[in-house]
């Protein structure tokens, strides 16, 4: 095995044994929980660098593979394609700038706190580098644990237990359903390598029954109407480096799930219930875009406007065309850089004043203008303004719904005209009019610098997307492959 191999199981445990490490650390030490976290972190990003450098775009199949062997199901492994790699280096630069941003927020249970945000990193890497279900299965549910303790230990308002409680029962109602979908699996096919199972041909009812089972999972991530109402008060209750963690990473399980099983092993499944996605997909996007304009809540605002933009993504998916299903890829991608700068701009403001109330802030133009030219950069990237990264997510997406269908490429295209409308009303409350308090300090050099390889990622990708394109296509054409050779 090349040495090269072994860096995917590295950058899982870096983080892992960085979690160890902080947790063992004396009661006395544990104002440096913060430094030591943020060194882990960055040496996991460190290390995942040399993956994006050395990989190979000609090829579908997994690279850096590292394999072992569970007692009963057969082999296991890590390893990265063209669509994983993205999302892990995503993940690794994501993490260090949560830890910053709590870095002198978090005064209670210092040591736990980075503690679990470490474990997390290290479950959100398996994630997307599972190379079979049961450790997909595994690490999905796993990260559950540490968010539900973020949210319900160091959320911010009473209903903190309420909103961990709902964000924990929502996601144990559908890991239930794959859990079973699992078992049938691995006792029809006797593994449950995903590179084998991709191969393999199950009957037409097997497909609809199992994709069932992995939809109401995958859509409760996402999350689909009806699904969604967990999202909204996980984000408003939760710290923002959890909001941060929840939007540009645990949004995407889904949708990554979509692309990586749901596709290329039960494609009979995925086309016989496509218009039901694309309606509920529509639905989720028209509904939570009206809904964000009668919030108040600065959060629920960007949730509101997670959902739609994930339910966008699902129409690039559920396409079926190559240029679609990049396109959702693309925003999952570029949705991550942009979602979590915003709720990290928002912490600014709820750091410095404890509210998160639109009507409580007016012209800070004046006051903080550094921070507001930011929050305007992401916002205007939320709206996909041509130039910035979502611009080229939301334009591909359309343009593989209108190749398979002209009305849900134009009933998704007002979504993003809505988005548009409350993304610039609250821009403008906030930054414009007349000044309403006058304590406020503009960012300082942390907060900053926290946030310019974010600003730099979103206008790059904007006006250089093809890296990133050329790096997805690949797998992205094999995926598409697989459906319909298996149709």
């Amino acid at each position: 095995m090349s040495p090269m191999n072994y860096i995917s199981a590295l950058i899982v445990a870096i983080p892992l044994v960085g979690a160890g490490v902080v947790a063992i650390r004396p009661r006395k030490l544990e104002h440096e929980s913060g430094t030591v976290a943020l060194w882990f972190s960055m040496i996991t990003w460190v290390v995942s660098l040399p993956m994006l450098i050395g990989f190979d775009r000609s090829t579908s199949s997994y690279q850096y593979v590292y394999e072992w062997t569970w007692p009963i199901v057969g082999s296991a492994g890590f390893g990265v394609d063209g669509i994983s790699i993205l999302f892990v280096i995503l993940t690794t630069m994501l993490l260090p700038i949560c830890i910053l941003s709590a870095w002198s927020v978090i005064k209670v249970m210092r040591r736990e706190f980075f503690s679990l945000f470490l474990l997390m990193e290290s479950m959100i890497l398996v994630v997307f580098m599972a190379m079979d279900l049961l450790l997909f299965y595994v690490s999905f549910e796993a990260v559950l644990i540490p968010m539900f303790l973020l949210v319900g230990v160091w959320g911010s308002r009473e209903r903190k237990i309420r909103a961990a409680n709902r964000f924990f029962l929502y996601t144990l109602f559908g890991s239930v359903w794959r859990l079973l979908a699992l078992l049938l699996i691995y006792f029809e096919a006797g593994t449950m390598d995903i590179s084998v199972l991709m191969n393999t041909p199950f009957s037409e009812s097997r497909q609809l029954l199992l994709w069932l089972a992995f939809f109401i999972a995958f859509a409760v991530k996402v999350p689909m109407l009806p699904f969604h109402i967990w999202l909204p008060e996980a984000h408003v209750e939760s710290p923002t480096a959890g909001s941060v963690v929840l939007a540009a990473l645990l949004l995407k399980f889904g949708l990554y799930a979509f692309v990586r099983m749901s596709l290329p092993l039960f494609p009979i499944g995925t086309y016989y219930f496509t218009p039901i996605v694309q309606v509920l997909a529509l639905l989720a996007v028209v509904y939570t875009s009206l809904t964000a304009m009668r919030q108040t809540d600065r959060k629920r605002i960007i949730a509101y406007s997670s959902v739609a933009h994930m339910n966008l993504g699902l129409l690039g998916v559920f396409s079926c065309t190559l240029v679609g299903l990049e396109g959702a890829l693309f925003l999952g991608l570029s949705h991550g850089v942009v979602s979590g700068a915003l709720f990290l701009c928002v912490g600014v403001l709820y750091d410095r004043h404890h509210s998160r109330v639109v009507s409580y802030y007016g012209g800070l133009a004046q006051l903080m203008p550094i921070y507001v030219a930011t929050f305007m950069v992401f916002t205007m990237a939320n709206i996909a303004l041509p130039g910035t990264s979502s611009f080229v997510g939301e334009l591909m997406i359309l343009l593989g719904a209108f190749l398979e269908n002209h009305a849900v490429a134009v009933i998704g295209a007002s979504g993003m005209i809505l988005g548009g409308g409350y993304s610039l009303w609250l821009l403008n409350r906030l930054a414009f009019g007349n000044l309403k308090n006058d304590v406020s300090s503009d960012m300082d050099r942390r907060e900053f610098v926290m946030r310019r390889p974010l600003i730099i990622l979103a206008i790059l990708g904007g006006i250089m997307p093809q890296p990133v394109l050329d790096i997805l296509h690949t797998s992205c054409s094999n995926i598409l492959e697989h459906c319909s050779l298996k149709v």
